[in-house]
């Protein structure tokens, strides 16, 4: 119903507010009970099979919803009715801001793709806070970022006090320098100032009675010499993992209209890349670490792609928005025949 009734509707008005819209309609509607039952015996498929243990972490299943779709951590309950297995809240800053100028999120029908230049808009760390103090026994991941403001050189303050708000309420983080959206973010991914924040990060962490895992998420467009420093910066932190991988600013072999927008490109023209990078990492570790695949999900086989990769876990957000939460379930039946 929802691909050849509810998307070609939804696809006729502006993404921003349609992605606004259904969040709180959906909302809504779960929470009338006998709904919010059909909902879950139509999309929710549990299984002891789909249990995942990744980071000390038991995941009931390995399908997670990528940060960027709920980035106030006002929706991850619903989500999590749909059969996410885990909900990655943010991208989270310490102070609210608006991010870039509207119009700056683009459907690129013809590419079953996005282009989004939102710019890390959210209502602040503390607001999101709020919503996740009845958060239950769902999994969260916190991704936290600078502000916009904050320049470079002072990064390392903005991650700190994210990390620090946030760490009685999430249960992993993932460090986010990779989105192309704030100027000279992706400078952050470069060893030195890198290393100066995830060593900040984890000396925070191991204070901490029970330390939480800590992933790195990077780009597609990292060269083959720039993932070896990575891989070697994972091992030297220490940090849990990467996550692979954010948008790309690449647009090879595009062919909608909206193609030239600038901001990070998402959906299915990603997904090779992405499982390039997976595969490369998992080939080149000395000692291998979890990593969360992401991108250019649109079906089954493309998450299994992933997992055959080395993926420990994979997340959807543009596929969920062109496919619907069938796939969720989809995944997940396919996941549990790899697995028996």
């Amino acid at each position: 119903m929802y691909k050849w009734f509810l998307r070609p509707l939804l696809f006729k008005f502006n993404p921003e507010g349609v992605h606004q819209f259904t969040t709180s309609l959906l909302k809504l509607i779960l929470s009338i009970p006998i709904v919010s039952y059909l909902f879950k015996s139509q999309y929710r498929l549990e299984s002891s099979q789909l249990n995942k243990n990744v980071i000390n972490i038991l995941f009931k299943n390995p399908v997670g919803l990528a940060a960027g779709f709920d980035k106030n951590a006002e929706y991850y309950k619903d989500m999590h009715d749909l059969g996410f297995g885990f909900i990655e809240i943010g991208t989270v800053t310490p102070k609210a801001q608006e991010g870039n100028p509207k119009k700056r999120l683009f459907r690129l029908k013809e590419d079953n793709a996005l282009i989004n230049r939102m710019g890390f808009n959210n209502k602040g760390v503390e607001s999101v806070i709020l919503h996740l103090k009845t958060k239950g026994d769902i999994i969260i991941g916190g991704n936290i970022g600078k502000n916009k403001t904050t320049p470079n050189e002072n990064a390392v303050d903005d991650y700190d006090i994210c990390f620090k708000a946030l760490f009685d309420y999430v249960d992993y983080f993932v460090v986010n320098v990779s989105s192309p959206n704030t100027p000279d973010l992706r400078a952050l991914q470069d060893k030195k100032p890198l290393l100066i924040i995830l060593n900040h990060l984890q000396k925070l962490n191991h204070s901490k009675p029970s330390p939480k895992p800590i992933f790195l998420k990077i780009a597609p467009d990292l060269n083959d010499n720039q993932l070896l420093d990575i891989i070697d910066i994972v091992e030297e932190t220490k940090i849990a993992g990467l996550i692979a991988t954010n948008t790309t600013i690449s647009r090879a072999g595009l062919k909608s209209e909206n193609k030239e927008e600038t901001g990070g490109l998402s959906g299915r023209p990603l997904k090779n890349r992405s499982t390039e990078v997976i595969r490369f990492l998992k080939k080149n570790a000395k000692n291998p670490f979890p990593i969360i695949g992401v991108g250019g999900i649109h079906s089954a086989e493309d998450a299994m792609e992933k997992f055959e990769a080395g993926a420990d876990l994979v997340q959807l957000y543009t596929g969920f928005v062109y496919e619907g939460p069938q796939l969720v379930k989809d995944i997940k039946k396919a996941y549990m025949e790899i697995v028996s």
